[in-house]
């Protein structure tokens, strides 16, 4: 595999498109993407308090209602590998107007959905609608902004897609409160109209149409081969992946380990599971400061670090009957890493790849989420209410990355962001 990094300059400081919004429509941008990106982890998140009261009205296996969750994971990743090229060739509005619109279309079919396979079915096409918002989002951030002004807004990015698992839960849980789990998906549709709405009001098209190189890589091929060529792309896709896949495990055990094992009320599940991932927010707010003294590899080295220790923690769990807090103090750590990951993944693999952002960010999300549509069924065969899944699958994910960084990133290669 060639490399297209080694031999490109110190990114140097430069007037952006978005330097020429006055702050109030930079605002308003910066928000509405914000909600667009949120409504991938709100899609995937929202009902996860429900998984025991979905199981109870169809009457099936928590096995069963895990694979709702694995088809919208897969179907955010097909749609990604749709809406990103696409984005790329006919400029950003389109194809992101016409992915909610599907979002919003099938969320309230899901709330009718007759038995489990026709709410999988649904739940698959969500995800490829609920792609539309955050393959977008962070192409039209790319479109926008450059240098450390890019890092942190895609640090802001990175923190509304570490808010919206948090967040999605526990508001599922209180939503739980006051109506059934199908009142879930017409709040989602609810949600996603009026991000539709947002985005077609103050949202205008991003991508240039100049000639030059988006002429010359103007094929869907020739976009894939300039995003997949750069080796340090392909190693924050895969350390991105293998860090996702120790997040989406979580998700998909959590409410069987924190209801079923540990006796936790759908309420008192929301609360800890926000407490639990409070380091997201640690992390994500403080990437983009710590990436003006350090590059977004050394804070993925730091990362990776942190999930194969928390990972051997979470393992061990299996050895001797653990209190809760044994099992949240890991989590903890590991989510804190994850904070600080998300932005240094995007900053990495966007920062080279202006022409095909689209591309470049569809690709990010179906390394994340095309190996995260198989995690539950893993971790149901590892035992869906156990820690020790939750690690098993994040020491593999760990020892992948580590080694993903060592052969395609190789630290000390990447240029310095100016």
């Amino acid at each position: 595999m060639s490399t297209n990094t080694a031999a490109i300059p110190v990114i140097r400081p430069a007037v952006s498109p978005g330097d020429a919004l006055h702050r109030r429509a930079r605002t308003t941008v910066v928000v509405v993407l914000g909600l667009l990106v949120a409504l991938g982890p709100f899609t995937t998140d929202l009902y996860l308090p429900a998984f025991p009261a979905v199981q109870a009205s169809f009457r099936t296996s928590d096995v069963a209602i895990q694979l709702t969750l694995s088809a919208t994971i897969l179907g955010f990743a097909l749609g990604q590998l749709v809406v990103g090229p696409l984005s790329d060739r006919f400029g950003r509005r389109v194809p992101l107007l016409a992915a909610t619109t599907l979002h919003v279309l099938t969320c309230l079919g899901a709330a009718v959905a007759p038995n489990v396979g026709v709410l999988a079915a649904l739940r698959l096409l969500q995800g490829v609608g609920a792609a539309g918002g955050g393959v977008v989002a962070a192409a039209m951030v790319r479109d926008l902004f450059h240098g450390h002004r890019l890092v942190r807004m895609l640090a802001n990015m990175g923190l509304v897609s570490g808010l919206a698992p948090i967040l999605a839960p526990l508001i599922g849980s209180q939503l739980l409160a006051v109506l059934d789990w199908r009142g879930l998906f017409v709040s989602l549709a609810i949600y996603g109209a009026a991000a539709l709405s947002l985005a077609a009001f103050s949202l205008g098209e991003t991508r240039r149409s100049d000639g030059g190189s988006a002429d010359r890589r103007g094929t869907v091929r020739a976009r894939y081969r300039a995003v997949l060529s750069d080796r340090v792309f392909v190693g924050a896709a895969v350390v991105g992946a293998m860090q996702g896949a120790g997040l989406f495990s979580y998700l998909a055990v959590s409410p069987f380990l924190l209801q079923d094992r540990y006796g936790l009320s759908p309420q008192q599940y929301g609360f800890v599971f926000a407490v639990n991932s409070v380091g997201v927010i640690v992390g994500a707010q403080s990437a983009a400061r710590v990436m003006r003294r350090v590059g977004p590899q050394w804070i993925l080295v730091a990362t990776i670090s942190a999930q194969l220790l928390s990972a051997v923690a979470l393992v061990s769990t299996a050895l001797y009957p653990a209190p809760l807090v044994a099992v949240i103090a890991p989590l903890c750590l590991f989510m804190t890493a994850c904070g600080f990951a998300f932005p240094s993944v995007q900053v990495l693999g966007l920062i080279h790849h202006g022409e095909e952002a689209g591309t470049a960010a569809s690709l990010l999300g179906v390394g994340n989420f095309g190996l995260a549509a198989i995690i539950p069924v893993l971790v149901g065969l590892l035992g869906s209410a156990a820690a020790s899944s939750i690690g098993i699958v994040a020491s593999v994910g760990g020892v992948c990355a580590a080694t993903a960084m060592l052969l395609l990133i190789r630290p000390r290669t990447v240029p310095p962001i100016a």
